[in-house]
C-alpha cells in the first residue's frame, strides 16, 4: 500500500503523455491545473513520507509488483526519500510558474503534457527497485527532456540543442546496458537491495565488476554533462526558461543519483572512482573557467551546473556520497531560483551599482590569516555536529576545497575596503560552515544505512595533487583578475575561455553531422 502511494501519482504524470497534443492543446486550462494538482499531491504524500523517514518511523520499503517477476518494483529508503521530495518540489513550483509563464502559447497543452511526463519519469527512476526499471525510467527521462527541448521546434538552435543532446545520451544509455548487463552476470539479480546484500559479501573485485563501474561512471557524466560530454548543455538556451530551470536543477542530477544509488556497487570498482574523481576535477575546474568569461546570464548558469556537476562527481568519486547528496539538494534548489528569477538579474544589477568599486589590494598575509581562520572554524563546525572529519571519506580534500572558497569570497570583500562589510561577512562565513556541517549531519543520519561501508581506497597523492593543482590555480587565477589590470596574455585566455576552448567545434569538424546538425 504504502509502496502503491509513492509511485501511483508519478505513474499517472507518465500517463498524462498518452493523451495527443492535439487534445491537450485546445484544452490547455484543465490540462495544466491536472499536472499541477498531480504533481502538488506527490509532493503532499512524498513529504510526509519523508519526514517519516528522517525520523526512523517508516522503515525501508522494498516492494514489487506481483506479476513482473520482480522486474518493477520500489526501493524507498533514504536516499530515495531525499531525492523524491527535491524532484517532486521543484516539479511543483516549475509547473506553477509554468502557467503564467508560458500563458497564451498555442502548444502549452503540449508543453504540460511532456512536463507531467518527464517529472513522472525522474520520479519513477528514484524509487526504482531494480536496475532494469531504473533504466526505463532513464530513457524515459530522456525522452522527456528531448520533446521539451523541442518546444520552439522551428528554431534551429533549438533542433540542433536537441539532437546533440539525443546523441550523447544514446551513448549513455549503450553504457548503462552495457554495466546493467555485466552485473546481472556477476550478481545473477538485478533487484536493488539483493545485489547491495551481494555487494556487501563480496571480497575480491573482479574485472566484470572493474568494467561495470567504469560503464556506470560513463553513464552518469553523459547525463549529467562531464568532460567531455558537457557540450550540450551550453547549446539548451532556446527552450523556456521553466525548461531550463527543470533541466538544470533536476534531470542532470540523475547522473549524481545512479552514483550514489548503485555507490555498494562501486565501492568494488575503486579505478572507475579514481576515474571520475579525475573527470569531475576537471570538468568543475573547466565549468568555471568558462563561467567567468561568459555575458550571456543563461549561459552563464549552464557553466554553473557544469562546475557544480563536476565538483558533485568529485565527491563521489572521493568516496562522500553524503556530501554529494547534500550538495544536489542545495544546488538544485539555488539552480532552480537561479533560473526561475532570471528575468529580474538586470534590474537587481542596477540596485547594486552604485556599490563601491573593488580597488582595494589585499596583503597576502591577511589572507593566509583568514584561510587557517576558516580551517579552524571547519574542525570546530564538524565537531561540534558530531562528525569526524579524519575518517569521514574525501573529508580532509572537500574541507580545504571549501575553505578555499571562503578566501576567495573574503579576499573580494576586503578589496571593497568597507570594514563594517567584512565583519558581517566573516560572521556569515562562519555560519555557512556551521550550516553546512549541520546539514552534513543530517543528510548523513538519513542515508547512511544505504551507503557502503567499505572505505575507498585511492591514490591520495595523485587525488590530492589533482585537487590543489585544480581548485589552487582557480583561486590564483580569480585573484589575479581582481587585483591588477588584465595581461595581454589573460586577455587571450579569456578570449579562448569564452567560446569553450573550441572544443565543440572541434567535436564537430571531427564527428561531423552526427554531432553538428
Amino acid at each position: 500500500m504504502l509502496a502503491a502511494s509513492i509511485a501511483l501519482p508519478a505513474f499517472i504524470l507518465v500517463c498524462v503523455a498518452l493523451i495527443p497534443s492535439s487534445v491537450a492543446n485546445p484544452n490547455v486550462r484543465l490540462f495544466r491545473r491536472l499536472v499541477s494538482v498531480l504533481t502538488g499531491l506527490q509532493l503532499i504524500i512524498v513529504t510526509a513520507m519523508g519526514v517519516s523517514v528522517a525520523t526512523g518511523l517508516l522503515p525501508t520499503i522494498d516492494a514489487t509488483l506481483p506479476g513482473t517477476a520482480g522486474l518493477i518494483g520500489v526501493h524507498y529508503d533514504g536516499v530515495a526519500a531525499l531525492m523524491l521530495m527535491l524532484v517532486s518540489f521543484v516539479g511543483w513550483i516549475i509547473c506553477r510558474y509554468s502557467i503564467r509563464y508560458l500563458d497564451g502559447e498555442s502548444t502549452q497543452g503540449r508543453y504540460f503534457r511532456w512536463a507531467g511526463f518527464t517529472i513522472g519519469a525522474v520520479s519513477l527512476l528514484v524509487v526504482s527497485g531494480n536496475l532494469l526499471m531504473f533504466f526505463g525510467c532513464w530513457v524515459m527521462t530522456s525522452t522527456g527532456l528531448h520533446q521539451m527541448l523541442l518546444h520552439y521546434s522551428h528554431r534551429d538552435a533549438a533542433r540542433k540543442a536537441a539532437h546533440t543532446k539525443f546523441v550523447i545520451s544514446r551513448l549513455g544509455d549503450m553504457a548503462l546496458i552495457g554495466a546493467i548487463v555485466l552485473i546481472y552476470i556477476q550478481f545473477k539479480t538485478l533487484n536493488l537491495a539483493e545485489l547491495f546484500a551481494a555487494a556487501e559479501a563480496v571480497t575480491d573485485i573482479t574485472p566484470a565488476m572493474t568494467w561495470a563501474g567504469l560503464l556506470l561512471v560513463i553513464g552518469a557524466i553523459t547525463k549529467s554533462a562531464q568532460f567531455p560530454f558537457h557540450t550540450w548543455l551550453p547549446q539548451t538556451m532556446e527552450t523556456p526558461t521553466p525548461v531550463s530551470a527543470l533541466m538544470h536543477a533536476g534531470i542532470v542530477n540523475a547522473g549524481g543519483y545512479l552514483m550514489i544509488r548503485t555507490s555498494p556497487l562501486l565501492e568494488l570498482a575503486p579505478s572507475a572512482l579514481l576515474i571520475l574523481t579525475i573527470i569531475g576535477a576537471i570538468t568543475a575546474c573547466f565549468g568555471a573557467v568558462v563561467m567567468m568569461t561568459q555575458t550571456s546570464i543563461k549561459k552563464k548558469l549552464a557553466y554553473s551546473t557544469m562546475a557544480q556537476m563536476g565538483f558533485m562527481m568529485l565527491q563521489c568519486g572521493l568516496g562522500a556520497f553524503s556530501a554529494a547528496m547534500l550538495h544536489i539538494l542545495a544546488h538544485s534548489l539555488y539552480k532552480a531560483h537561479s533560473f526561475l528569477s532570471s528575468g529580474s538579474v538586470m534590474s537587481l544589477h542596477s540596485a547594486t551599482m552604485g556599490a563601491k568599486p573593488e580597488t582595494t589590494p589585499v596583503p597576502w598575509f591577511k589572507l593566509a590569516g583568514f584561510a587557517v581562520l576558516f580551517v579552524a572554524l571547519f574542525f570546530v563546525a564538524m565537531t561540534v555536529c558530531g562528525i569526524d572529519v579524519m575518517t569521514k571519506p574525501g573529508g580532509l580534500l572537500l574541507g580545504g576545497i571549501l575553505c578555499i572558497a571562503l578566501t576567495h569570497w573574503i579576499s573580494q570583500v576586503m578589496r571593497v575596503g568597507d570594514q563594517p562589510l567584512l565583519m558581517r561577512s566573516i560572521a556569515m562565513a562562519a555560519a555557512m560552515c556551521f550550516f553546512y556541517a549541520l546539514g552534513f549531519a543530517a543528510v548523513d543520519t538519513i542515508i547512511a544505512d544505504s551507503l557502503p561501508t567499505r572505505v575507498v581506497e585511492h591514490a591520495i597523492w595523485l587525488v590530492a595533487g589533482i585537487i590543489v593543482v585544480g581548485f589552487g590555480g582557480m583561486f590564483l587565477l580569480q585573484s589575479r583578475l581582481a587585483s591588477a589590470s588584465p595581461s595581454p596574455r589573460l586577455n587571450r585566455w579569456y578570449i579562448h575561455a569564452s567560446n569553450g576552448f573550441y572544443f565543440e567545434k572541434s567535436l564537430q569538424r571531427i564527428f561531423g553531422r552526427l554531432v553538428a546538425n
